[in-house]
């Protein structure tokens, strides 16, 4: 059973998602919270697996939960709910650790698919949508003094073996598993033990996590 914390101010979308996740046998709410303050409070009570997690609320926003959330080690993913798929909001709330994001006005199997997969430990955002978001807010990665310029010396991923450093660049391109393991000859069994491992050893929470990586260390750059 997949547990939910929705959070929104709107009463009424509040109640709208509990309809949907309630009408399903795999899913539960736990809660609801009409603001940042209140999601994080009752992140820490009920730790739900997932939180759906709407952006702008009056006082403590989405994003800034989002943040404190992750930071506390929870094992709780958040999925940001955004206007656009390439706002700057959505850039934020994958910047702050979130899981990936939905559209406001996706598809009810969308967004149950989308909880779902965050669930389960992946991501639901495409890497190559990360990439082109990412890419739209290149001005507001690290300068070179905040990061070292070279990869190689970067402490995340001194771990890496050759192999992991290149697949995690490819990552970082947009690429998923399959088209890693035919471009690289790889099974791809074999790529979905090296990407668990990537992820094991730098500590990025999942896929979308491993996509800001590889920019923040440089190893791709904005095209």
């Amino acid at each position: 059973m997949t547990t939910v914390l929705i959070v929104d101010d709107q009463p009424m979308q509040r109640f709208g998602f509990r309809m949907l996740l309630e009408s399903q046998d795999d899913m539960t709410v736990t809660g609801e919270a009409g603001n940042g303050s209140e999601a994080i409070r009752m992140t820490a009570e009920l730790h739900p697996d997932v939180v759906l997690m709407d952006i702008r609320m009056p006082g403590l926003d989405g994003i800034e939960a989002t943040r404190r959330i992750v930071a506390s080690g929870d094992r709780t993913r958040v999925l940001i709910l955004t206007t656009f798929d390439l706002d700057e909001y959505a850039y934020d709330g994958l910047r702050a650790g979130a899981s990936g994001f939905l559209i406001k006005d996706a598809l009810p199997e969308e967004l149950l698919s989308g909880i779902r997969a965050v669930a389960s430990g992946d991501a639901v955002v495409a890497p190559s949508l990360t990439r082109r978001l990412l890419d739209t807010y290149a001005d507001h990665l690290p300068t070179s003094g905040s990061s070292p310029a070279d990869p190689a010396n970067h402490p995340r991923l001194s771990s890496l073996t050759d192999r992991e450093r290149e697949i995690l660049t490819v990552i970082g391109q947009g690429w998923t598993n399959a088209e890693i393991a035919s471009r690289l000859h790889l099974a791809e069994s074999t790529v979905k033990t090296h990407v668990g491992r990537i992820l094991a050893k730098t500590g990025a929470r999942d896929r979308v996590q491993a996509v800001i990586l590889a920019y923040d260390t440089k190893l791709v750059r904005p095209a």
